[in-house]
């Protein structure tokens, strides 16, 4: 529950460190695999993006990825999405893309411009266990009324307050999206073991020691204790809170992949190189009568 007041009966939990990232245009990469993603694992890439998915340049190509997961999640405007088995419709604020790469995959034209003119939002990468690394693809496009709230945040992973994300995601990892008006004061309290955390400004700011402003990643330091939040006086406060147990691996990382081994790495390599050959003797599968923008097996 959240409320006008803060638990004044908590320690607080230091701030590690505040970034802004690395700004690639219309992207600013908050967390990276050669970067924090080493302190931050499972959580090993973080972007912001603000675009225009109605100018070509800003359009994704098709690309792979193995050993991950991917969860875009959107902070203002809409996307449309288009998939042979998700369905069709609108994704705006509060909801998300879900999709598993496992093994591999191919992907990038599911999401498309929506109504808005623009559109802000997340995409995390999560590593995957050796349980899932090579595990087969599995996509959910899930909308906002479709995503529970607890108080002034939204569950896209994992479980908060007795409320649960509808994510197949794995267990340990929790990832909220919160707005919280001007003024307003509200404690996030992670799951236990989940001793990695964070947090991502879209827009607005938090004052008070965990003080924030829009564009801003807070990495927290290691342990379960709970963060007192008080947004700023002038706008409402929305960000990502993530937190996770430890994922135990190494990170091997590839172009587009994250594995737990070298070998399990040149695996994944291996069959996205084969999906490619599917993908080329496929032929232009993009027509009125067949879409098929996810292609993994």
């Amino acid at each position: 529950m959240w409320s006008n007041a803060l638990n004044p009966a908590l320690r607080h939990r230091c701030v590690l460190l505040r970034t802004r990232g690395e700004d690639h245009g219309q992207v600013s990469r908050l967390i990276s695999p050669q970067g924090l993603g080493h302190m931050l694992k499972p959580f090993v890439l973080l972007e912001l993006f603000d675009m225009d998915l109605r100018d070509q340049a800003s359009q994704c190509s098709i690309h792979p990825h193995s050993g991950i997961a991917t969860i875009t999640v959107i902070t203002d405007g809409d996307v449309r999405f288009d998939d042979p088995t998700g369905g069709a419709g609108h994704i705006g604020f509060g909801g998300f893309e879900w999709m598993r790469a496992g093994a591999g995959v191919w992907h990038g034209k599911e999401l498309s411009a929506g109504m808005s003119q623009r559109v802000k939002g997340y995409q995390l990468w999560l590593a995957l266990g050796r349980e899932r690394e090579h595990a087969a693809v599995d996509s959910q496009y899930v909308e906002a009324k479709n995503v529970p709230t607890a108080g002034p945040a939204r569950v896209i992973l994992g479980a908060y307050k007795g409320r649960s994300s509808p994510a197949r995601s794995p267990a340990g990892v929790t990832l909220l999206l919160v707005s919280l008006p001007a003024n307003a004061q509200w404690t996030f309290s992670p799951a236990a073991g989940q001793r990695v955390a964070w947090l991502a400004m879209a827009s607005g700011g938090l004052v008070g020691p965990t003080h924030a402003q829009a564009g801003q990643l807070v990495v927290f330091e290691a342990g379960e204790q709970a963060v007192n939040l008080h947004a700023g006086p002038d706008e409402p406060a929305v960000f990502v809170v993530g937190s996770a147990i430890e994922h135990p691996f190494e990170l091997h990382i590839g172009t587009h992949s994250v594995h737990t081994s070298r070998q399990s790495l040149a695996k994944g390599v291996a069959n996205i190189k084969r999906l490619r050959k599917q993908l080329v003797a496929a032929g232009d599968r993009y027509s009125a009568a067949e879409r098929l923008p996810v292609f993994g097996k």
